[in-house]
């Protein structure tokens, strides 16, 4: 059941379209993250949800009710945003009391819905600190007990991770995933960071220029995107155009036009094809192996000219023809394999296809 729904949702400022008319529907309980470049409209999508931006056009309706007359302060939300805003004259305590004071909560269950919001964020021994006493990664739980103090419908979190180092961030985002697993609250999540959308989200919204170019699952963002955007902007990826050559039982094969006459088996996925079509295939660097040139195996000819090593992995860039193939070879990352010839093996599996 969908719990959040956008409809036509549009925001202008001036001559220029921010959010261009998107719907989106958001199931209960669910963790949705909004995906995107700087200035794509995933904060003002944010922000118009909370009340704090006026849509220009368009609906947004919470379980079922409209929210567009109905201030910030009086929907069904709580908003954790990138810079904490934390009271700095108050204290742990006081700025998690202090949402429920303002909304006139009985003050008898105050000390105790803090209490609680503090324990669920690990923060239940630092009442009487000061924000300037604690670290960032303890702020980013006070400001996260504070919104869940107020027992919103719908959490709504701004880049709250982007302050934090990058080892302090890992160990944050997996808290704030099993927490709002525990709680069950539906979870918009605003971020940049295509790796913590991928490790947190149950579906991922990935916007460019305005609109909603995908909405999916984590793992089919990240093998099946649909266009070349997605695809390049959801991790690291190899995009090679080509042409579909011949088509014979549901599978086809295809030259890559990277000035060599490399061509490689593709899966069912090209039926929607016909010979001669220009296709773009979407290689990720974990799905090819560096084994043994043999063109008879779906393998092809290339040359490493450049490696690093990454701890699990090796990251090797390979020349194929005019082209250049990053890959992860996950086999015995000790074993470095030296520059010079190989041969790169895809499987037709892991090749993606997509239209030109």
């Amino acid at each position: 059941m969908s719990h959040v729904i956008l409809k036509a949702l549009t925001k202008k400022f001036g001559d220029f379209t921010a959010v261009n008319a998107i719907d989106l529907e958001i199931p209960r309980g669910s963790f949705t993250t909004l995906l995107g470049p700087s200035g794509c409209g995933k904060t003002t999508t944010l922000r118009m949800i909370a009340g704090f931006i006026q849509p220009t056009s368009g609906e947004i309706l919470i379980s079922g009710k409209a929210q567009q007359n109905i201030p910030a302060d009086q929907r069904p939300t709580s908003i954790v945003f990138q810079d904490y805003a934390l009271f700095p004259h108050m204290t742990v305590f006081e700025n998690v009391a202090y949402g429920p004071r303002a909304h006139k909560v009985n003050k008898a269950d105050i000390p105790k819905r803090v209490a609680e919001a503090l324990r669920l964020v690990g923060m239940e021994e630092y009442p009487k600190r000061y924000p300037k006493e604690l670290s960032g990664g303890q702020q980013q739980r006070v400001a996260l007990a504070r919104s869940l103090v107020l027992k919103p419908e719908v959490l709504l979190m701004d880049e709250p991770l982007s302050n934090l180092d990058a080892k302090l961030r890992i160990s944050i985002r997996n808290e704030i995933k099993e927490l709002q697993s525990q709680l069950g609250i539906t979870t918009i999540y605003v971020t940049h960071d295509q790796e913590e959308a991928l490790a947190m989200s149950d579906e991922i919204a990935v916007m460019d220029q305005g609109v909603i170019k995908q909405l999916d699952d984590p793992q089919s963002i990240y093998y099946r995107p649909v266009d070349r955007f997605v695809a390049d902007f959801i991790g690291e990826a190899n995009l090679l155009d080509g042409r579909i050559v011949s088509i014979s039982n549901h599978h086809a094969e295809c030259q890559i036009e990277t000035g060599d006459s490399f061509r490689v088996h593709l899966g069912e996925q090209t039926t929607a094809f016909r010979t001669g079509d220009a296709v773009t295939l979407i290689l990720r660097p974990e799905a090819i192996t560096l084994t043994q040139a043999n063109v008879e195996n779906n393998t092809l000819p290339g040359e490493i000219i450049r490696s690093v090593f990454l701890g699990s992995t090796v990251r090797y860039w390979v020349k194929l023809g005019s082209e250049t193939l990053v890959v992860n070879q996950t086999k015995d990352p000790l074993t470095s394999i030296p520059k010079g010839k190989t041969g790169i093996q895809v499987h037709p599996q892991w090749i993606h296809v997509l239209p030109n």
